[in-house]
Order: structure tokens, then sequence, then C-alpha cells
């Protein structure tokens, strides 16, 4: 199987975290979410032990919300101790519910309005990761409106390609995202930042991408980053005390992907930064990450009905779900890859070619292309698509007034609802 916590029971049914999911699609319907509660836990385990070991103490995992958000998630990141990295208002309100310690939450955000950022500021975030020099200009003034000092770190785009979806590329020179190194524009936003009476510049925050299995992008990253650290000690005498590398590792979606040991990737990494600070002289900042995927992609599984079945002799099958583009548009988006199995396991081997496809008035309302399946599916069948935990729930919309599946948690043998299915009557409420 695909991950560890998949298998199939005597009878041949697909489970999931030891639980049978056509019981669960049973008592809750699909389209479902299911997340694995212990696969969540121990991922995030995982992170600060390498974090903690690698580099003595002075590092630090962030989840990154946007992967998947919602309060029971951010309970379990704040009772294990984790940072969070949060995006919009929100993802702060979430995690004001969630009783998430505000100390430990950074602000990123290319786009923040004056609204986002005052409500940051009132709600005591503890970091702020400024894109830009407008933003940055923004924040000092309402900072000091209100009379608050406020901790952040820079965003710097250190001009580095994971070779990864263009899509989800974020660390190249003419990306939308922070100021870059090559330009010289860093430099001086930098120097700019240093001059705000309102601001306590910690440090500097970058992010290459997702998705990266290549051992070197990391280092590479690092190196550029600690050049330029070492830059502007020379030249400003600014020492930075925060080094914020992102995220991004990649996780596996496919059987031929590669099996990534992060805990392993982490300690190299850390022995590679320890030599480069050496090296050019700076003292070794405290290190964070940022994981989001790898804390929860696979903790992920999506349970779907077949509604129809088509064949279209000479071009292909069909087999249309319950669900679509509007619980994962993450195939439409970018060609993303998956895994898909048929729920109950039957004598028939699964050789047939199906695109899986949606309920959605789009042509383009596909799954996944090209998955084997039993050539007898049928309307009324349950197939399963894995690693769905990151970028499902957070992306979903209700594109055709289609209400978001629900969020169903399983811990140690048991399972708990954790957001409910949206109803008509949900979609309505806004409206006036």
């Amino acid at each position: 199987m695909l991950s560890s916590n998949l298998s199939r029971d005597a009878s041949g049914v697909l489970c999931f975290a030891g639980q049978r999911t056509d019981d669960l699609a049973a008592q809750y319907g699909t389209p479902l979410y299911l997340m694995d509660e212990d696969r969540i836990r121990s991922n995030c385990r995982m992170y600060r032990k390498a974090l903690r070991e690698s580099f003595e103490g002075q590092a630090l995992p962030l989840y990154a919300s946007k992967a998947s958000c919602f309060t029971q998630m951010l309970r379990i990141m704040a009772e294990e101790g984790m940072g969070l990295d949060v995006v919009s208002r929100g993802e702060i309100c979430t995690a004001k519910r969630a009783g998430f310690p505000m100390e430990r939450v950074c602000f990123h955000g290319d786009g923040k309005t004056t609204e986002d950022i005052r409500t940051a500021l009132q709600e005591h975030v503890g970091c702020f990761i400024v894109d830009g020099i407008d933003e940055l200009l923004a924040l000092q003034k309402e900072a000091d409106a209100l009379g608050v000092h406020q901790k952040v770190l820079l965003r710097i785009t250190p001009g580095i390609d994971p070779h990864t979806y263009e899509a989800v590329s974020t660390g190249k020179v003419d990306v939308k995202f922070g100021v870059p190194i090559e330009t010289g524009q860093a430099f001086e936003f930098v120097r700019l930042a240093l001059a705000q009476s309102a601001l306590d510049v910690a440090g500097l925050h970058c992010h290459v991408g997702s998705m990266v299995f290549d051992e070197m992008v990391f280092e590479d990253t690092s190196d550029v980053m600690l050049d330029f650290i070492a830059l502007l000690q020379k030249e400003l005498g600014f020492i930075t005390q925060v080094l914020d590398l992102g995220g991004g590792y990649g996780v596996r979606y496919l059987e031929s992907d590669k099996t990534m040991d992060i805990a392993v990737r982490i300690r190299a990494l850390s022995e590679h930064i320890r030599r480069k600070a050496e090296c050019v002289q700076v003292p070794m900042p405290y290190i964070l990450m940022e994981p989001g995927r790898s804390i929860v992609a696979d903790a992920g599984l999506t349970v779907y009905t077949v509604s129809a079945v088509k064949h279209i002799p000479g071009f292909k099958s069909y087999a249309i779900t319950d669900g679509g583009m509007t619980d994962n548009p993450r195939y439409c988006l970018y060609g993303a890859k998956y895994t898909v199995l048929p729920v109950v396991a039957s004598d028939e081997e699964a050789t047939a070619v199906f695109d899986l496809a949606g309920r959605c008035c789009e042509s383009g309302d596909i799954l996944q292309p090209a998955v084997l399946l039993p050539a007898g599916l049928r309307r009324g069948d349950l197939v399963a698509m894995c690693t769905t935990g990151a970028y499902h729930y957070s992306m979903a919309s209700n594109y055709n007034r289609l209400g978001r599946p629900p969020v169903v948690m399983l811990r140690e043998g048991k399972s708990a609802l954790a957001v409910r299915r949206e109803t008509p009557d949900d979609l309505c409420a806004l409206d006036i």
C-alpha cells in the first residue's frame, strides 16, 4: 500500500487508520474527507524531534495552516507544541478559536490589507513575515498608531528554482512573493526595515516552493541566504537572529514517488548550515521551517460514491462521482497525480481504464485521468483517493452551489466529526 495507514481487511475492504472506509461512508455519507489524527500527531512529533536534536534546541516547526485549517486541526497543532503559519484573518480567527498561543503564530501573505494588519496587531500575533515595502510601511503606520512594537521577519527571494510544479514554485527571482536578492532590492528592503521605529527586525524568511524532493534545494537556499546574512552583517551591522527556510518537502502520491526520510534530511541540512555559517563568519541563527503538506497529506483519504459509469467505445470510459473539482481542484489547477483505489476489492482485477470525473458542469471537472478500476464498476460503488489531507478541504469551493464535504477525524479506532457537511441552507445563509 502507498502508506502504512492503508490496508485491506480479510474481506478485501479498504481500511484507513485501521477503520473500514465503507462503514465510515455509510455513517457520514460521501464525498467524505477522512483524517488520520494519529498520523498527524506522529508527523508533528517527528518534525519537532528532528529540528530540536539537529539544531540543538534552536529550531521550531511552524505548521503551514493553509494546507488544512479548521479548529480541531489547530487544536492538535497547539497540543503538539508546533508554531503556526497563518495567511489571513480567517486563519487567525481559527487559531484564536482553537486556543492557539498567539506568540507562536507568524502572519504570512503577500497582499495583507490594512484591516488584516490591524486585526493581527490587535490579536497580538507573535511575528509578521513582511512581504515587501508597501506592507512594511503600512505595518509601521498601524503599529505606531496602536503603540505596538512588532517583531518581524523580512521575506527575501533567493532566486532558487526547486524544479517542481510551476504553480507552487515560490523562490525564483520573478515570483510575486518577497523581495529579490539578485536585483539589489532585498538589501535596500532590509535597510529600510531597520529604520522603522515600531518594528523589531528579528531576521529573514524565504520559501522556494512545494513538493521538493531534490536533495540540494534547501542546502542551496541556505547558502544564498547565509551569504546575504553575511553581507548585511558587514554592510549594515545587522545580526540575523532568525532564519525561516519555509516548507516544501514532498510526499508520495503514487507508488513511483520517492520515499523521503525527512528527519535524515533535516540532520544533513543542519550540518550544512552550521558549516556555511562558520565559513561566512556569522552567528548560527535560530531556524524555523514551515511544514504543511508533509504533516497532513498522507493523513488524508477521500471517499466518493460512483454516480454513473459511461463507456464511449473506441475512446474512453468515465467513472463519474458525487464529488469533483469542488472538493479537489488540484488536478484541474496543475495536473496533480493521485492513487485511486476501489473501496471493496472484488475477484475482478482493477484493469479497466477510467477517467475519474466529478459532478460539476465543466468538461474539465476531472479528479484523475486514466485510473485502473474493475471493469464491472457500477453506480453505487465506492472509490477512494489517497493522500488528500493537504490542499483539499482548504481549497474546496461551492461551485454549482455544492456543499463542502465533512471532515472526520480518526483516532485510536474511533471516529469524530471535526467539520460537518455543508447543507443547502448553509449555502444560502449569507444571501440577502
